[in-house]
């Protein structure tokens, strides 16, 4: 299994202004406000990229499918941060499945010595790009200073 092979196969495109691959696989039926009733995305992430901080206004729901573990910083409404793994490695403190909630800010990248990532998310009611807050790197760091140096990794203009 190789990236390229995921690309190829999913039909994989570049998620915009956040980073990696992805492919929609599901949307549910449009809602009275116009956003569907779910939706769900396979993506992959290699370790030459980074999924941007943003955040959603509902929950979303990752899963782990192959590859290396991924390392999320999720910064908290409340100003706590949290810094999960997704990955299969259960023993070891992962998550093959994480819920994040609603306006948490949220940002990942490959585990380091790792090449790649392959994983889905998933949101109900479902993801629309006017849902989506990009994240700004001064605003982040000013709120949640202990984690400066992840902030402006996981941050793109």
């Amino acid at each position: 299994m190789t990236p390229a092979f995921l690309v190829a196969h999913y039909g994989l495109e570049p998620i915009p202004r956040e980073g990696g691959m992805y492919r929609q696989t599901w949307a549910g039926p449009e809602r009275a406000d116009g956003r569907p009733e779910g939706t769900a995305i396979v993506a992959l992430l290699t370790a030459d990229d980074h999924s941007a901080l943003h955040r959603l206004p509902t929950d979303e729901v990752w899963h782990f499918y192959l590859g290396d573990p991924l390392h999320l910083l999720l910064l908290a409404p409340d100003g706590t941060s949290a810094s999960p793994v997704l990955g299969s490695g259960v023993l070891a403190g992962q998550h093959p499945q994480l819920t994040v909630p609603a306006g948490t800010w949220m940002g990942a990248r490959v585990a380091p010595g790792g090449a790649w990532s392959f994983f889905g998310c998933t949101m109900a009611p479902g993801f629309t790009y006017a849902g989506y807050e990009h994240g700004n790197a001064a605003d982040l760091t000013a709120r949640y200073p202990s984690e400066a140096d992840r902030i402006a990794e996981l941050c793109r203009p």
